[in-house]
C-alpha cells in the first residue's frame, strides 16, 4: 500500500530521518488516505523529543509542548509533530495528568481512540497497523484500541466521536465499544459544552445524520439533550403522521440538506411535542402550540451548548414558522417572506418539504403541491423585483424627514404602513404614490 504524502509533510519526515529519528504520518490522515478521502491535516509522530524537533526546524510553535507537540511551519502551513508518548492518568476526563515520552511507536499508538485512527505510515516502512485498523475499515467498524472502557474513561468525548465517525463513514460501532458507551454515557457530563457542540454538528452535517439515533440509544443525549429522549416516548396518533415524534424528527433530519442551521432546525422543530400533546375524544393526538414552545426550548438547548447567536436566532425563527400554511397567493407569499426574511424564506420551504417527507401519505401530495406553488410564486416575486422589506421601499426615512416628519415612532409607523400597503399591492412601490399628499396622510393615520 502506498500513501501519497504531501511534499511539506514528506520533507519533515525526511529531515527527522536524516537526524536518526523515527517519524511517520499518523492517525486521521492515514485513515482518510486509505479511504480515498482528502485529509484535512497531516499529523506526524516521531521518536524525537520536542526540543530535538525544535532544533531541527527553523520555524516552530510550541502548541502543546507539555504533551510533546510542536507545530513545524513549512512556508505558511503548519504540521503538528508529536513525540511518541505514554499518557498518565486522566483526571479531568480529557487531558492526561502527565505524559511519559517513549521510544516505541506501538506504545504511542496504544493510547489512541479507535483502530482506524491508530495507523502510521512512512515511505520507508509502509503501513504500521498493529491493531487491525485496516481490517476494521474493510469491515466498516468503529472499534476502540484495547479496552474501550479505558479509552472512554480517558476522554469521555470519545463516545460521541465514535458515533460521529460512524455517521461520517457509514460504519457500525463494534459490540464491546457500544456496550462501553452505554455503560459510561453519564460521564459525558464532564465534557465541556463547546466540545460536545463540535461533535454534534459534525454528526448532524454528515452523510448519515440519522446516526443521532445512536446517541439516544446509548444514553448520550440523556446527558446533554434530555429533551430529545422524551420524543421517542411520544406517539403521534394523527392521520398526518406515521411515526413517533423522535423517529419523525430523525427522518426530517435525513430528508434535508447538510446545512448546520437546517439540520439543527429539524432536530428541534418538534422537540416540545411531548409537552403539548393532547388526545381528543376520538383518540386523535394534537400538539397545539408546539412550534412556539419548541422554538424556545431549541434556543435554550443551543445556548446551553454554546452555539453562536446567529445560529440560535435563525433556528429559533425557522422553528417558529415551520408549521405555517397560507393560501398560495402572491400577497400572502410576500407577507410571509417579509416576516421570515428573504435570507431564511428559501430555508422555510426546505424545512416544509423535509417535514412533509417524514409524515404519512395522508394528503401528502397536496402538501407537496402547495410547497411547489409557494416556491414558484416566490421565484416570480424575486425575479420581478417586488418589494419584500423596508430596504426595498422606494422611499426611506430621509425622504420623510425632508417633508418635516420628525425622527421617532411616527416616522417608523409611517414606513411600516407603507410597507404593508406595498406588500398588498406591489405597483404602489413608487415615490410618486407613496409621497402623494393624500396617500401620505393615510399612511400617517394608518391604512387598513
Amino acid at each position: 500500500m502506498k500513501i501519497n504524502i504531501p511534499v511539506p509533510a514528506a520533507e519533515i519526515l525526511d529531515k527527522l530521518h536524516e537526524k536518526g529519528f523515527e517519524a511517520y504520518v499518523v492517525g486521521g490522515c492515514v485513515r482518510d488516505s486509505i479511504l480515498g478521502r482528502q485529509p484535512g491535516d497531516w499529523d506526524i509522530t516521531t521518536s524525537a523529543r520536542p526540543e530535538q524537533v525544535k532544533s531541527i526546524f527553523g520555524r516552530t510553535i510550541d502548541t502543546g509542548i507539555q504533551h510533546g507537540t510542536v507545530t513545524v511551519m513549512i512556508n505558511k502551513e503548519g504540521f503538528e509533530v508529536t513525540t511518541y508518548r505514554i499518557d498518565g492518568e486522566y483526571e479531568d476526563g480529557r487531558h492526561p495528568k502527565d505524559v511519559t515520552f517513549t521510544a516505541s511507536l506501538i506504545e504511542d499508538l496504544k493510547r489512541r481512540d479507535f483502530t482506524i485512527n491508530a495507523m502510521a505510515y512512512s515511505y520507508e516502512d509502509g503501513l504500521i497497523d498493529e491493531f487491525d485498523g485496516l481490517l476494521d475499515i474493510e469491515k466498516k467498524t468503529i472499534r476502540c484500541v484495547g479496552d474501550p472502557k479505558e479509552r472512554f474513561t480517558e476522554d469521555a468525548l470519545r463516545m460521541m466521536r465514535a458515533v460521529r465517525f460512524a455517521a461520517q463513514l457509514d460504519y457500525d460501532i463494534e459490540e464491546k465499544t457500544r456496550a462501553a458507551i452505554t455503560e459510561l454515557a453519564p460521564t459525558l457530563s464532564r465534557i465541556s459544552a463547546e466540545r460536545v457542540q463540535v461533535e454534534l454538528v459534525k454528526l448532524l452535517t454528515s452523510d448519515n445524520p440519522g446516526k443521532i439515533r445512536e446517541l439516544y440509544e446509548t444514553g448520550l443525549t440523556g446527558v446533554f439533550m434530555p429533551e430529545f429522549d422524551k420524543c421517542f416516548e411520544t406517539p403521534q396518533n394523527n392521520p398526518h403522521h406515521a411515526y413517533n415524534v423522535g423517529e419523525h424528527i430523525i427522518k426530517t433530519v435525513e430528508a434535508i440538506e447538510a446545512n448546520k442551521v437546517l439540520r439543527l432546525t429539524m432536530l428541534f422543530h418538534d422537540i416540545e411535542k411531548p409537552s403539548c400533546r393532547t388526545t381528543d375524544d376520538e383518540g386523535v393526538d394534537h400538539f397545539i402550540g408546539h412550534a412556539e414552545k419548541s422554538a424556545e426550548t431549541a434556543y435554550a438547548v443551543l445556548r446551553r451548548l454554546k452555539f453562536d447567536r446567529d445560529t440560535m436566532d435563525d433556528v429559533k425563527k425557522l422553528i417558529l414558522v415551520h408549521d405555517w400554511r397560507f393560501p398560495a397567493e402572491k400577497k400572502n407569499v410576500r407577507r410571509a417572506a417579509n416576516k421570515i426574511g428573504t435570507e431564511l424564506f428559501p430555508m422555510f420551504l426546505k424545512i416544509k418539504r423535509a417535514d412533509t417527507i417524514a409524515q404519512s401519505s395522508y394528503r401528502q401530495d397536496e402538501k407537496f403541491d402547495w410547497i411547489q406553488k409557494i416556491s414558484d410564486l416566490y421565484d416570480e416575486i424575486r425575479n420581478d423585483g417586488e418589494c419584500l422589506s423596508l430596504k426595498d421601499l422606494s422611499v426611506n426615512g430621509r425622504d420623510l424627514i425632508a417633508l418635516g416628519i420628525k425622527p421617532g415612532r411616527e416616522l417608523g409607523d409611517i414606513l411600516a404602513n407603507m410597507l404593508a400597503d406595498v406588500l398588498e399591492e406591489p405597483s404602489h412601490n413608487s415615490r410618486e404614490y407613496l409621497l402623494d399628499e393624500t396617500n401620505l396622510a393615510g399612511f400617517r393615520k394608518g391604512k387598513d
